[in-house]
């Protein structure tokens, strides 16, 4: 059986003010694209924060500036 591929972009969640899609007509490429599937797979599955989850926070609440997921997604 012959496999059809009929998609000829990929919209990713914008950044911003910008736009981000994926198009598969071999124009200009970029080696960034994989940090938009790894931010779609965040979106969508939430890992990140089930990861941060994981780990007890035993700093004092009143002098912390970045949550335990934030740290974490950085640090991907």
């Amino acid at each position: 059986m012959k496999t059809e591929c009929s998609t000829d972009r990929l919209d990713f969640l914008p950044a911003g003010r910008r736009e981000m899609r994926a198009l598969f007509d071999g124009g200009t490429i970029t080696s960034d694209a994989g940090v938009l599937l790894l931010r779609e797979v965040e979106a969508h599955s939430g890992i990140l924060k089930g990861f941060g989850e994981c780990f007890t926070d035993y700093r004092d609440p009143d002098l912390i500036e970045h949550t335990v997921e934030q740290l974490v997604a950085q640090r991907v």
